[in-house]
């Protein structure tokens, strides 16, 4: 008896052809437009796992954090260019760098939903995770801003040496500060997440930028004295403009590697639209309308621009943290974003190969 036997036949016979780059399966294409991946995917499964992020809880916590920072910078800048002057702003700036190392830790806190996580992450100083580096600058950003806080408090009552503690304590508030509001971009452009690690650069300088804008603009919130409001105002544009610039950056590289589509669903319209318009353009567009015109805007006006960037720099961490999410979801922006053209140049004496070596 002969046995016989059926051969089945799965998937192609023959593999779909790859191109070598992204750039080879995409042109040519028309001027002006994204370059989309089309080549095979995994029958159209994620490649990659988005991060765990609970994005209103994380984005609070890194607005907050960029907020607490600048607040403490600016202040201590204003204390030590202007002394008794800015005595209420310096207070105010004190007392605001508190959100981050209160609020802002329950809220990192919570979304690692184990509590022994967070302070597990003292364990170790590793200089090579930003989640590390980030780690140990909260700790020293919220050891110095409390120390700042407290005697602040005990000045305001009297307390002859207090002063003078506030003042030292707030120069490494300052530092770390500086580090405090720019060091989440890094985090997120350490990660797989292509929205994120395609343009690491400008992400940081929109971090920074619009921390030091919605600083200002919340110490504006408080300000009486008119020398002292013009110039937070003058601040808050130049950090605006600063940040517009990011965005238009940002954008070329994104539609240059491919991830920009993930900026096309309902977190990029809040990106577009919320944050850098509203949050943004009109504010800066309401500054320089008014230096035009040659007056100030009126406080209604003053504080409706305030509460714009602030409401803008909570929705930019919260719409890039959705739609970085997204990125990581679609295969046709993942699958773009790994091709070699979108690799760091390669260092020749680093790559070179290290066969017959002992």
């Amino acid at each position: 008896m002969t046995a016989s036997y059926t051969v089945l036949e799965r998937g192609p016979v023959d593999p779909p052809d790859r191109p070598d780059s992204a750039a080879e399966r995409d042109m040519p294409r028309p001027a002006g437009t994204d370059a989309v991946w089309r080549g095979p995917t995994y029958y159209g499964r994620q490649a990659l796992k988005p991060a765990p992020f609970e994005a209103n809880v994380v984005g609070g916590y890194v607005f907050l954090a960029g907020l607490s920072g600048a607040s403490a910078l600016i202040a201590t800048v204003a204390d030590l260019s202007m002394g008794r002057r800015a005595e209420a702003l310096v207070r105010r700036g004190r007392y605001t760098a508190m959100l981050a190392p209160t609020l802002g830790s329950a809220l990192l806190a919570y979304d690692l939903h184990t509590p022994e996580r967070f302070y597990n992450m003292f364990r170790v100083a590793k200089g090579t995770s930003p989640m590390s580096i980030g780690t140990w600058i909260l700790m020293s950003f919220s050891g110095a801003a409390s120390l700042c806080a407290a005697a602040q408090f005990a000045a305001d009552r009297g307390v002859g040496p207090a002063r003078g503690i506030a003042r030292a304590a707030s120069l490494p508030a300052a530092l770390a500060g500086a580090g405090l509001a720019t060091y989440t971009a890094a985090l997120f452009a350490a990660t797989s997440t292509p929205l994120w690690a395609a343009a690491p650069r400008a992400l940081a300088v929109r971090f920074g930028s619009s921390a030091i804008a919605s600083g200002a603009a919340a110490l504006w919130l408080g300000e009486r004295d008119g020398g002292l409001t013009r110039r937070l105002e003058t601040l808050a544009a130049a950090a605006l403009a600063v940040d517009l610039t990011a965005d238009a950056v940002s954008a070329l590289i994104y539609r240059r590697t491919g991830v920009a589509p993930a900026l096309s669903g309902p977190a990029g319209m809040v990106e577009k639209v919320l944050a850098t318009g509203l949050g943004a353009a009109l504010p800066l567009g309401l500054y320089a309308a008014s230096r035009l015109a040659g007056h100030r805007p009126t406080r209604g006006q003053g504080a409706l621009a305030a509460l714009a960037v602030l409401a803008g720099g909570a929705l930019l961490r919260i719409s890039m943290i959705k739609a970085g999410e997204t990125s990581a979801r679609r295969p046709d922006i993942s699958f773009r974003f790994m091709q070699p053209d979108n690799l760091p140049e390669a260092d020749p004496a680093r790559d070179r190969p290290t066969i017959g070596r002992g």
